[in-house]
């Protein structure tokens, strides 16, 4: 464990008056970088996407359930997982009451994840978790919105890099064809 200074009050406060500065710019600049992302152009999104959720198949419409946004987090769980991304669930602890909110605000929330169906139900029902849970088996959705790439492309250093984009993305309902 790292050994830290033990100061006065003063001390402590000349140290945190300079980095609550630096914070409140970090904060000034994240913020831009939020409104350049939202300026980004939006993309129509033709491609008849197919998920399976507990209440059968769905296209990438259906996922609206009547809502005017549907707004996607990209939880790593692949086919061959045994469980969830630990930082994917840290995150998804939270979707639950988020879910509620978003509805209040016209916004439908799903998680999307490439594995089977079965296995994010199993991991679901573990974590107690309640929020729209979709499986992209077997389709191009998480690949086309580079949140995954195949091994050939990692291995060539080919294809998207994973972080390439935010994990977030916001659609309206009348974006899918």
């Amino acid at each position: 464990m790292a050994k830290h200074k033990t100061g006065t009050r003063e001390e402590w406060l000349a140290a945190r008056l300079p980095l609550l500065e630096a914070e409140k710019e970090l904060t000034r600049r994240s913020d831009e970088l939020a409104k350049r992302r939202q300026e980004l152009p939006w993309v129509r999104i033709d491609e008849a996407y197919r998920f399976d959720t507990d209440e059968g198949p769905n296209t990438l419409a259906d996922l609206f359930r009547g809502r005017s946004q549907l707004l996607v987090y990209h939880f790593m769980f692949g086919p061959d997982y045994s469980a969830g991304c630990p930082s994917c669930s840290a995150i998804a602890d939270g979707f639950n009451s988020s879910a509620v909110h978003l509805a209040n605000h016209d916004v439908m929330l799903w998680a999307v994840s490439r594995a089977p169906l079965a296995k994010l139900q199993a991991f679901k029902r573990r974590m107690g978790w309640t929020f729209p849970w979709a499986s992209s088996f077997g389709g191009d959705f998480n690949a086309d919105f580079a949140v995954a790439v195949t091994e050939e492309q990692q291995r060539a250093g080919s294809g998207l890099p994973r972080w390439s984009g935010p994990t977030w993305r916001p659609m309206r309902a009348s974006d899918p064809a």
